[in-house]
């Protein structure tokens, strides 16, 4: 049943991704790009490290660079040092940048709440909301024991 609920839940995901990708709001951004400014945006101070930006963003960390830089050129955000990490940098979002993301953000939310709103209602988005929460936030044990798993297989067997 797990599997049939995961399969049921990543097409639903990749059939609206498409579809929002397909009638994403400006020619002036990709959503990508619009993916990192919304990550940026929810960070305190719109600033954010770039290695934490990449955990949360659907592209891959190369990419993500890439990407910091191509906004970056343009104004829209700024590539700090970061003072608790010298080999880190910190993301900042700018006025400019704030301002397209905005102007995006906008007709973003009625395509979402075109093919989401109006398929559910507000009982079940709520229902939806609390259990992709809990997906979510399950993760993370799961990925430790995996980890502490790989690490117990790969240690020497006790020679006693």
């Amino acid at each position: 049943m797990a599997v049939a609920a995961w399969e049921a839940l990543f097409r639903a995901q990749v059939s609206i991704m498409r579809g929002l990708s397909s009638e994403f709001p400006t020619e002036v951004m990709s959503l990508n790009e619009y993916d990192v400014l919304f990550n940026i945006t929810r960070a305190p101070g719109r600033r954010l490290r770039l290695k934490d930006l990449n955990r949360n963003v659907l592209i891959s960390q190369p990419s993500v660079s890439r990407l910091v830089d191509r906004l970056a050129a343009r104004g829209w955000v700024e590539k700090l040092d970061d003072p608790l990490d010298g080999r880190g940098t910190i993301v900042e979002l700018t006025a400019k940048g704030f301002q397209e993301f905005r102007r995006a953000a906008l007709h973003h939310m009625e395509a979402i709440t075109d093919r989401v709103g109006s398929t559910l209602d507000d009982d079940e988005l709520h229902q939806l909301i609390e259990l992709c929460d809990r997906l979510r936030e399950a993760q993370a044990p799961v990925t430790a024991r995996r980890r502490g798993d790989a690490e117990a297989d790969a240690a020497p067997a006790d020679a006693s």
